[in-house]
């Protein structure tokens, strides 16, 4: 799985780093961070729940 994000669309607010921590992160400058953009198998559920649970639908994900 690769994790791509449309920044243009993102407005970090945080609803994937709530779902996905080890993914996702939205540090103290307000920007979202990927922190990995090939996950673990064992963390693709949450990941594939982040983007589905994306307000602005920002986060894609590609089987790789």
């Amino acid at each position: 799985m690769k994790v791509n994000v449309d920044f243009d669309l993102c407005e970090s607010n945080a609803v994937c780093m709530a779902v996905a921590p080890e993914t996702f992160e939205v540090r103290d400058d307000d920007f979202l961070y990927v922190l990995n953009e090939n996950p673990p198998a064992e963390h693709h559920e949450k990941v594939r729940e982040a983007a589905e649970r994306c307000p602005k639908q920002a986060i894609t994900l590609e089987d790789v």
